[in-house]
């Protein structure tokens, strides 16, 4: 009896319960996020929607395209003659050289003589049209009807005109000899006028006169200087070819008869208004 009150009283071993289904590990659409809470593969995506699509590439499409039909319909219109709608001057980007410059860089300047430059004078068709300014040589091509036989401004063509550039004469200035420029923003002496100063005030003046003529003479070269290096239609060739001291075996220029005839006479004092 005693052994069977012992079985009687003793209690059962407890067995780890089976897990239950929410008690499972968390399938491959389920994360726990730092705190230990579970989230779902549709919150994530809610949080971070971006699916990898950018609208770049189709606006690229779309101005390929427009391009293309741009220049067909161009083709077509113009018999053939033209991909751009008879643009002489096509903007920089429209041409060859624009994305051969854009890949390789810049070409490498050239270099001529003033005899060779000579030959781009514009007659020859297959060869571009060049000018030198203060010894730097651009291709004018693109300003042919100026530039080129018959323009207006064909006499700074094949040649460094830069004095002609800050006087205004065309045929007689067509040299890069710039020495006496100044001249033509001096006052004109005048024994009558200027006996209104003592000697020692009119030299001192004619000293500040002379500094303000070649400040003006300089800021005429530059602005077409720039004119020319700034351009978009124009671009630069390369340099001019010069002799050591080719300038001291010219002989100087004398100001042109057109700019002479525009000095005056000083200004008497007092009487600077009128």
């Amino acid at each position: 009896m005693a052994e069977e009150s012992t079985l009687r009283h003793r209690k059962p071993q407890h067995e780890d319960p089976e897990p239950k289904p929410d008690q499972e590990e968390t399938s491959g659409s389920e994360s726990e996020d730092e705190e230990g809470k579970t989230r779902s593969s549709k919150e994530i995506d809610e949080e971070d929607p971006w699916d990898g699509y950018t609208p770049y590439v189709d606006v690229l499409r779309v101005i390929t395209f427009l391009l293309l039909a741009s220049c067909g319909l161009s083709y077509l219109i113009t018999g053939g003659k033209s991909y751009f709608w008879g643009m002489k001057n096509k903007p920089d980007y429209l041409t060859v050289k624009y994305y051969k410059e854009l890949i390789n860089g810049p070409p490498p300047p050239n270099y001529l003589t003033l005899n060779e430059l000579k030959l781009y004078d514009g007659t020859d068709p297959d060869r571009p049209l060049l000018l030198a300014i203060n010894g730097t040589i651009y291709d004018v091509s693109a300003g042919r009807r100026m530039y080129g036989p018959g323009g207006s401004y064909h006499y700074f063509a094949a040649t460094d005109a830069a004095r002609g550039f800050v006087t205004g004469c065309f045929a007689e200035d067509r040299t890069a000899d710039l020495r006496g420029m100044e001249e033509a923003f001096l006052p004109l002496d005048d024994p009558e006028t200027d006996a209104y100063w003592t000697p020692e005030e009119l030299a001192a003046l004619k000293e500040k006169e002379l500094a303000e003529a070649k400040e003006h003479a300089h800021k005429a070269l530059l602005h077409w200087v720039n004119f020319f290096k700034n351009s978009k239609k124009y671009s630069k060739y390369g340099y001019l070819k010069r002799e050591d001291n080719w300038l001291e075996k010219e002989e100087p220029k004398k100001l042109c008869d057109q700019v002479q005839a525009t000095r005056k006479k000083r200004k008497i004092p007092g009487k600077e208004e009128d």
